[in-house]
């Protein structure tokens, strides 16, 4: 069964990641860099994402901090 993945969402909590890429893809409008790309991300939170969305939605501020 093929689960569609929502790209707008945290893949771990499931609450909106405010994805600056994701708000340019729906908008059609130029985004300044997203919050995340100044973030390091440890391997322990990397590994609570399902495979189905490693690399393909981002994880939200308040799961990331």
């Amino acid at each position: 069964m093929q689960v569609n993945l929502d790209p707008t969402l945290c893949p771990i909590c499931g609450h909106p990641n405010q994805c600056a890429m994701e708000v340019a893809k729906a908008t059609g409008g130029h985004q300044a860099p997203c919050w995340c790309l100044s973030l390091n991300f440890s391997a322990e939170l990397l590994s609570k994402v399902p495979d189905k969305a490693l690399n393909k939605a981002c994880i939200c501020a308040k799961t990331a901090s």
